[in-house]
């Protein structure tokens, strides 16, 4: 199941990485680049739950899906944060912190599931809740200009990506307890 809907889908995450870095080499106002990317963003970010919910509804469902939508989702976001960090938008260390994660939780369920034991790192409703926080900080980082009722959204993004962070961390944690028992059991 190659090329169904939900994966071509999923595969537009992965191509429109290019397309939102490109945004920021044309010969455009500051405003409209910013405007653009965030739009291909908040588009391209949509997919993740549509094609979802259509691999569920047409009944379309493969491993090969299962596989590389986290993985469009994590491309999507490392390089979107880099892009922050060279507008400077986002702190380095927030980056790190968050494509850190994304590399080390990976590595960890790739791990499990080598040994029999992946269902102790499935996929949680923290996980869950820290990528909505990445998902809605970097529209925000990426517009970063003023909102309807005064707010702006650089500031807004900037908090929210900082509680992504936290996010990021805490549901590392709960994943590395949750492989701790196997972890010990295959160390000794």
């Amino acid at each position: 199941m190659f090329w169904t809907i939900p994966t071509i889908m999923t595969w537009t995450r992965i191509v429109a990485i290019p397309l939102i870095v490109g945004v920021f080499y044309l010969p455009l106002s500051t405003e409209s680049r910013n405007l653009i990317a965030t739009v291909m963003f908040v588009v391209f970010a949509a997919t993740d739950w549509l094609d979802g919910f259509l691999a569920r509804r047409l009944n379309q469902t493969s491993s090969f899906g299962a596989f590389l939508d986290p993985v469009a989702d994590k491309f999507l976001v490392a390089a979107s944060l880099l892009v922050l960090v060279h507008l400077q938008r986002t702190d380095v260390f927030v980056a790190l912190i968050i494509i850190g994660r994304e590399i080390a939780i990976s590595a960890l369920r790739e791990w499990m599931a080598q040994i029999g034991a992946s269902r102790s790192v499935a996929v949680h409703m923290l996980g869950k809740l820290k990528t909505t926080a990445q998902m809605v900080a970097i529209p925000f980082l990426l517009y970063d200009g003023p909102l309807p009722g005064g707010f702006d959204s650089g500031v807004v993004g900037l908090w929210l990506i900082w509680v992504a962070a936290v996010l990021t961390v805490w549901s590392m944690v709960y994943y590395l307890q949750k492989a701790l028992p196997e972890i010990r059991a295959r160390v000794k």
